[in-house]
């Protein structure tokens, strides 16, 4: 019993770290799920120290496949999620909204739906919040494991990319609407 005790205690402070909104679940250490802290609000990267962004693709929520040369041109908003993860469900609904302000501004969005069990899980949630914008179906995290050099393989995590296909801006953990406004309005006031 005293050797249960603290693992139950552990376990207790996992979930109330993610619960919280406050943390993010790092997902490249063997599957396991570990929430540590956020950082704070992203900041525009200069332009002149932006790096491209790989190439990636997959297949879409319900279907279809999808690359991301359908990207080219806009500034995007890439958003890694699963609908297990408490800030998430915060997050992806608040996302939706922005989404319906800017889709017409040259804006994309796109989900990458990673480490969840079954897609009926990840449909259901887009579903029942009302998501409009596309996400990709990555059980296995493999577009995360492409965005290496940035911290995408914690959850929830978010990634904006400029016109020219650079990464300008990184998240980990939950994005506020209004950080993720001002990087948006900052990126398509450039050139």
């Amino acid at each position: 019993m005293r050797r249960a005790l603290p693992a139950a205690l552990a376990a207790l402070a996992l979930l109330s770290g993610c619960a919280t909104g406050e943390g993010r679940a790092d997902v490249t250490n063997g599957g396991e799920y570990r929430f540590v802290a956020a950082t704070p609000a992203g900041e525009v990267i200069p332009a002149a120290e932006r790096a491209a962004a790989p190439d990636f693709g997959g297949t879409l929520l319900g279907g279809g496949e999808w690359t991301s040369e359908e990207l080219a041109g806009q500034v995007a908003v890439l958003n890694f999620w699963g609908s297990w993860c408490p800030p998430c469900r915060v997050e992806t609904p608040e996302f939706q909204e922005v989404y319906t302000e800017v889709r017409d501004e040259g804006v994309a969005f796109l989900g990458l739906n990673v480490k969840e069990a079954d897609e009926q899980f990840a449909q259901a949630f887009v579903d029942s919040q009302g998501i409009e914008f596309p996400s990709l179906y990555d059980p296995a995290g493999e577009v995360a494991l492409a965005f290496r050099d940035y911290p995408a393989t914690a959850i929830p995590s978010t990634i904006v990319l400029d016109r020219d296909g650079r990464v300008a801006a990184v998240y980990t953990g939950a994005v506020a609407q209004d950080d993720l406004r001002a990087v948006l309005d900052a990126l398509l006031g450039e050139g």
